[in-house]
């Protein structure tokens, strides 16, 4: 078994959708990012290559690669579960947790959920998507951004 953990933060910003987990979530704003700024992905996908002993997300998809412009970050953790998968390992589970003050996403993790089980190819039992706010403190509370934590457990398949 190999744990991996994944931390990943965007800034709020006016002319963009907000879309977590590969999902459009009705918002005034959306996040500033080179992809399309889904912050629940990169912090999962961090948390898998780093399970996996294979770098971060910055490495290898660096947001000034030119081809990653507006990229979908479902396409993202498609290749990274490709490659988890060649190097003998599958998802056991992954945990995250979605911190944000508004707008209130916690109807739309289902959708959400299934979203993240059908690019990765894992069942929904494998996927956990929790969302919480800081009771307004910090960058996360005055609504300047997003915050995801993501924990992996993959298992050997050898």
């Amino acid at each position: 078994m190999r744990i991996g953990f994944g931390y990943d933060v965007h800034r709020f910003t006016e002319g963009r959708p907000l879309i977590l987990g590969g999902v459009s979530i009705p918002a005034a704003r959306g996040l500033d990012g080179h992809s399309d700024a889904d912050v629940l992905i990169h912090a999962i996908i961090d948390a898998l290559l780093g399970a996996a002993g294979l770098g971060d997300i910055g490495a290898r998809f660096p947001d000034t690669d030119p081809a990653l412009k507006g990229a979908d970050s479902r396409e993202l953790l498609r290749e990274v579960m490709e490659l988890i998968r060649r190097n003998g390992l599958e998802v056991g589970n992954i945990d995250t947790t979605i911190c944000l003050q508004s707008p209130p996403v916690s109807h739309y993790i289902p959708q959400i959920r299934e979203s993240l089980c059908n690019t990765m190819g894992t069942s929904l039992k494998q996927v956990s998507v929790k969302a919480t706010t800081t009771e307004h403190l910090g960058f996360v509370g005055r609504e300047e951004g997003v915050a995801v934590y993501a924990v992996v457990l993959l298992n050997s398949l050898k």
